[in-house]
Protein backbone atom coordinates (compact mmCIF):
# COMPACT_ATOMS: atom_id res chain seq x y z
CA UNK A 1 0.00 0.00 0.00
CA UNK A 2 1.47 3.33 -1.11
CA UNK A 3 0.67 6.45 0.93
CA UNK A 4 -0.02 9.56 -1.15
CA UNK A 5 0.01 13.19 -0.07
CA UNK A 6 -1.93 15.53 -2.37
CA UNK A 7 -0.87 19.18 -2.45
CA UNK A 8 -3.85 21.13 -3.72
CA UNK A 9 -6.33 18.54 -2.48
CA UNK A 10 -9.29 20.95 -2.34
CA UNK A 11 -8.93 22.03 -5.96
CA UNK A 12 -10.63 20.43 -8.95
CA UNK A 13 -7.72 18.10 -9.69
CA UNK A 14 -7.20 17.32 -6.01
CA UNK A 15 -10.79 16.18 -5.67
CA UNK A 16 -10.50 14.15 -8.89
CA UNK A 17 -7.45 12.44 -7.39
CA UNK A 18 -9.30 11.60 -4.19
CA UNK A 19 -12.11 10.03 -6.22
CA UNK A 20 -9.74 7.96 -8.35
CA UNK A 21 -7.65 6.77 -5.41
CA UNK A 22 -10.72 5.80 -3.37
CA UNK A 23 -11.49 3.14 -5.97
CA UNK A 24 -8.02 1.54 -5.73
CA UNK A 25 -6.61 -0.99 -3.30
CA UNK A 26 -2.89 -0.39 -3.95
CA UNK A 27 -2.70 3.16 -2.57
CA UNK A 28 -4.47 5.60 -0.28
CA UNK A 29 -4.54 9.32 0.43
CA UNK A 30 -2.73 9.67 3.74
CA UNK A 31 -3.04 13.46 3.89
CA UNK A 32 -3.79 16.56 1.90
CA UNK A 33 -2.30 20.02 1.76
CA UNK A 34 -4.27 23.16 0.93
CA UNK A 35 -4.54 26.78 1.99
CA UNK A 36 -7.12 26.02 4.67
CA UNK A 37 -6.48 23.16 7.08
CA UNK A 38 -9.28 20.81 8.04
CA UNK A 39 -10.68 17.62 6.55
CA UNK A 40 -11.90 16.41 3.17
CA UNK A 41 -13.88 13.18 3.08
CA UNK A 42 -12.23 12.15 6.34
CA UNK A 43 -8.73 12.93 5.02
CA UNK A 44 -6.68 15.29 7.22
CA UNK A 45 -5.75 18.47 5.37
CA UNK A 46 -2.81 20.64 6.47
CA UNK A 47 -1.99 24.22 5.52
CA UNK A 48 1.52 23.32 4.30
CA UNK A 49 3.78 20.35 3.71
CA UNK A 50 5.79 21.45 6.73
CA UNK A 51 2.73 20.82 8.93
CA UNK A 52 2.54 17.13 8.05
CA UNK A 53 2.89 15.00 11.21
CA UNK A 54 5.03 12.54 9.26
CA UNK A 55 7.13 13.17 6.15
CA UNK A 56 6.51 9.87 4.37
CA UNK A 57 4.83 8.73 1.17
CA UNK A 58 4.70 10.15 -2.35
CA UNK A 59 3.69 13.77 -2.88
CA UNK A 60 1.45 14.65 -5.84
CA UNK A 61 1.31 18.36 -6.63
CA UNK A 62 -1.48 19.88 -8.71
CA UNK A 63 -1.17 23.54 -7.71
CA UNK A 64 1.06 26.09 -9.47
CA UNK A 65 4.67 26.53 -10.61
CA UNK A 66 5.56 27.96 -7.19
CA UNK A 67 3.78 25.07 -5.49
CA UNK A 68 5.65 22.55 -7.62
CA UNK A 69 9.00 24.10 -6.70
CA UNK A 70 8.08 24.09 -3.01
CA UNK A 71 7.03 20.44 -3.22
CA UNK A 72 10.27 19.49 -4.97
CA UNK A 73 12.40 21.24 -2.35
CA UNK A 74 10.44 19.79 0.55
CA UNK A 75 10.66 16.28 -0.88
CA UNK A 76 14.37 16.63 -1.55
CA UNK A 77 14.91 17.66 2.08
CA UNK A 78 12.80 14.76 3.42
CA UNK A 79 13.79 12.08 0.87
CA UNK A 80 10.26 11.69 -0.51
CA UNK A 81 9.35 10.99 -4.15
CA UNK A 82 7.17 13.58 -5.85
CA UNK A 83 4.93 13.87 -8.91
CA UNK A 84 4.76 17.43 -10.26
CA UNK A 85 1.87 18.23 -12.58
CA UNK A 86 1.92 22.02 -12.93
CA UNK A 87 2.74 23.74 -16.24
CA UNK A 88 4.21 27.14 -17.03
CA UNK A 89 7.43 26.80 -15.00
CA UNK A 90 10.27 29.21 -15.71
CA UNK A 91 13.75 28.02 -16.63
CA UNK A 92 14.90 28.87 -13.11
CA UNK A 93 12.09 26.82 -11.56
CA UNK A 94 12.83 23.89 -13.87
CA UNK A 95 16.47 24.03 -12.74
CA UNK A 96 15.40 23.78 -9.08
CA UNK A 97 13.32 20.71 -9.87
CA UNK A 98 16.21 19.15 -11.79
CA UNK A 99 18.43 19.69 -8.75
CA UNK A 100 15.86 18.03 -6.49
CA UNK A 101 15.86 14.96 -8.76
CA UNK A 102 19.50 14.37 -7.82
CA UNK A 103 18.32 13.55 -4.28
CA UNK A 104 14.89 11.95 -4.81
CA UNK A 105 12.84 10.47 -7.65
CA UNK A 106 10.89 13.26 -9.40
CA UNK A 107 8.19 12.62 -12.00
CA UNK A 108 7.42 15.56 -14.25
CA UNK A 109 5.04 15.91 -17.18
CA UNK A 110 3.18 18.82 -18.76
CA UNK A 111 0.24 16.46 -19.22
CA UNK A 112 -0.39 13.49 -16.93
CA UNK A 113 -2.77 11.71 -19.31
CA UNK A 114 -1.35 8.37 -20.45
CA UNK A 115 -3.36 8.78 -23.67
CA UNK A 116 -1.81 12.13 -24.60
CA UNK A 117 1.64 10.67 -24.09
CA UNK A 118 0.78 7.78 -26.40
CA UNK A 119 -0.29 10.44 -28.94
CA UNK A 120 3.13 12.06 -28.59
CA UNK A 121 4.91 8.78 -29.32
CA UNK A 122 2.69 8.22 -32.38
CA UNK A 123 3.31 11.79 -33.58
CA UNK A 124 7.07 11.29 -33.33
CA UNK A 125 6.83 8.14 -35.44
CA UNK A 126 4.62 9.90 -37.98
CA UNK A 127 7.05 12.83 -38.23
CA UNK A 128 9.87 10.39 -38.89
CA UNK A 129 7.93 8.50 -41.57
CA UNK A 130 6.51 11.54 -43.37
CA UNK A 131 9.67 13.61 -43.15
CA UNK A 132 9.56 17.07 -44.73
CA UNK A 133 6.94 16.07 -47.31
CA UNK A 134 4.08 16.80 -44.88
CA UNK A 135 3.33 20.10 -43.16
CA UNK A 136 2.56 19.81 -39.43
CA UNK A 137 -0.07 21.74 -37.50
CA UNK A 138 -1.09 21.37 -33.84
CA UNK A 139 -4.51 22.60 -32.71
CA UNK A 140 -5.29 22.66 -28.98
CA UNK A 141 -8.63 23.48 -27.36
CA UNK A 142 -9.30 24.22 -23.69
CA UNK A 143 -11.89 25.77 -21.39
CA UNK A 144 -12.45 29.51 -21.29
CA UNK A 145 -10.65 29.92 -17.92
CA UNK A 146 -7.28 28.52 -19.03
CA UNK A 147 -4.67 31.26 -18.72
CA UNK A 148 -1.73 30.08 -20.84
CA UNK A 149 -1.74 29.70 -24.62
CA UNK A 150 -0.56 27.64 -26.28
CA UNK A 151 -1.01 24.86 -23.76
CA UNK A 152 1.97 23.20 -22.17
CA UNK A 153 0.81 19.97 -23.80
CA UNK A 154 0.83 21.52 -27.29
CA UNK A 155 4.40 22.68 -26.72
CA UNK A 156 5.32 19.25 -25.38
CA UNK A 157 3.98 17.66 -28.58
CA UNK A 158 5.80 20.21 -30.75
CA UNK A 159 9.08 19.71 -28.88
CA UNK A 160 8.81 15.93 -29.23
CA UNK A 161 8.23 16.21 -32.98
CA UNK A 162 11.04 18.73 -33.33
CA UNK A 163 13.47 16.51 -31.45
CA UNK A 164 12.59 13.70 -33.86
CA UNK A 165 13.32 16.09 -36.76
CA UNK A 166 16.68 17.26 -35.36
CA UNK A 167 15.26 20.69 -34.51
CA UNK A 168 14.38 21.69 -38.08
CA UNK A 169 11.04 23.33 -37.20
CA UNK A 170 10.28 26.90 -36.18
CA UNK A 171 7.06 27.37 -34.21
CA UNK A 172 4.50 29.78 -35.64
CA UNK A 173 1.72 30.77 -33.24
CA UNK A 174 -0.17 33.46 -35.14
CA UNK A 175 -0.36 34.10 -38.88
CA UNK A 176 -2.85 36.95 -39.02
CA UNK A 177 -0.16 39.56 -39.62
CA UNK A 178 1.94 37.45 -41.99
CA UNK A 179 1.07 37.90 -45.66
CA UNK A 180 3.15 35.13 -47.20
CA UNK A 181 2.92 31.45 -47.99
CA UNK A 182 3.83 28.85 -45.43
CA UNK A 183 7.54 28.26 -44.92
CA UNK A 184 9.08 24.78 -45.19
CA UNK A 185 10.35 24.92 -41.62
CA UNK A 186 7.10 26.06 -40.01
CA UNK A 187 5.24 24.07 -37.37
CA UNK A 188 1.96 25.81 -36.65
CA UNK A 189 0.38 25.85 -33.19
CA UNK A 190 -3.16 27.20 -32.76
CA UNK A 191 -5.20 27.72 -29.57
CA UNK A 192 -8.95 27.69 -28.97
CA UNK A 193 -10.52 28.80 -25.68
CA UNK A 194 -14.18 28.30 -24.90
CA UNK A 195 -16.81 26.81 -22.63
CA UNK A 196 -15.86 23.84 -20.53
CA UNK A 197 -13.53 21.99 -22.92
CA UNK A 198 -11.32 19.84 -20.71
CA UNK A 199 -8.54 19.41 -23.27
CA UNK A 200 -8.47 18.49 -26.97
CA UNK A 201 -5.31 18.13 -29.04
CA UNK A 202 -5.06 17.42 -32.78
CA UNK A 203 -1.82 16.89 -34.69
CA UNK A 204 -2.29 17.29 -38.44
CA UNK A 205 0.18 15.94 -40.98
CA UNK A 206 -0.83 17.67 -44.21
CA UNK A 207 0.38 16.25 -47.50
CA UNK A 208 -0.40 17.47 -51.01
CA UNK A 209 -3.26 14.98 -51.43
CA UNK A 210 -3.97 13.58 -47.97
CA UNK A 211 -4.15 14.59 -44.33
CA UNK A 212 -3.42 12.34 -41.37
CA UNK A 213 -4.77 13.52 -38.00
CA UNK A 214 -3.82 12.10 -34.62
CA UNK A 215 -6.26 13.23 -31.94
CA UNK A 216 -6.76 13.03 -28.21
CA UNK A 217 -9.86 14.20 -26.36
CA UNK A 218 -9.92 14.38 -22.57
CA UNK A 219 -13.54 13.87 -21.51
CA UNK A 220 -12.92 14.55 -17.82
CA UNK A 221 -10.13 15.56 -15.47
CA UNK A 222 -10.11 11.95 -14.30
CA UNK A 223 -7.64 11.03 -17.06
CA UNK A 224 -5.06 13.39 -15.58
CA UNK A 225 -5.72 12.13 -12.06
CA UNK A 226 -5.36 8.53 -13.20
CA UNK A 227 -2.03 9.28 -14.87
CA UNK A 228 -0.76 11.05 -11.75
CA UNK A 229 -1.62 8.05 -9.59
CA UNK A 230 0.14 5.71 -12.02
CA UNK A 231 3.17 8.01 -11.89
CA UNK A 232 3.19 7.99 -8.08
CA UNK A 233 3.05 4.19 -7.96
CA UNK A 234 5.79 4.03 -10.60
CA UNK A 235 8.05 6.25 -8.44
CA UNK A 236 7.54 4.35 -5.20
CA UNK A 237 10.84 2.61 -4.42
CA UNK A 238 12.77 4.13 -7.36
CA UNK A 239 16.26 5.58 -7.21
CA UNK A 240 16.69 9.38 -7.34
CA UNK A 241 16.31 10.74 -10.86
CA UNK A 242 14.11 12.66 -13.26
CA UNK A 243 11.31 10.54 -14.69
CA UNK A 244 8.68 11.25 -17.34
CA UNK A 245 5.72 9.55 -18.98
CA UNK A 246 8.13 8.15 -21.56
CA UNK A 247 9.75 6.07 -18.81
CA UNK A 248 6.38 4.87 -17.56
CA UNK A 249 5.24 3.92 -21.08
CA UNK A 250 8.49 2.03 -21.74
CA UNK A 251 7.87 -0.05 -18.64
CA UNK A 252 4.31 -0.75 -19.79
CA UNK A 253 5.66 -1.89 -23.18
CA UNK A 254 8.09 -4.28 -21.51
CA UNK A 255 5.18 -5.88 -19.67
CA UNK A 256 3.30 -6.66 -22.90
Amino acid sequence: MTDLIIQGICGRMGRALVEKISARSDCRVAAGVDQTAGQLNGIPVYASLEDLPQAAGVVIDFTSPAGAVHAAQFCADHRMPCVLCSTGLSAEQEAIIEAASEKVPVFRSANMSVGINVLIELAKQAAHLFGSEFDIEIVEKHHRNKLDAPSGTALMIADAINSQADGRYEYVYDRHAVRQKRGDRELGISSVRGGGIVGDHDVLFCGSEEVVTISHVAQSRGVFADGAVQAALYLDGREPGFYTMTDLLKEKMQCL
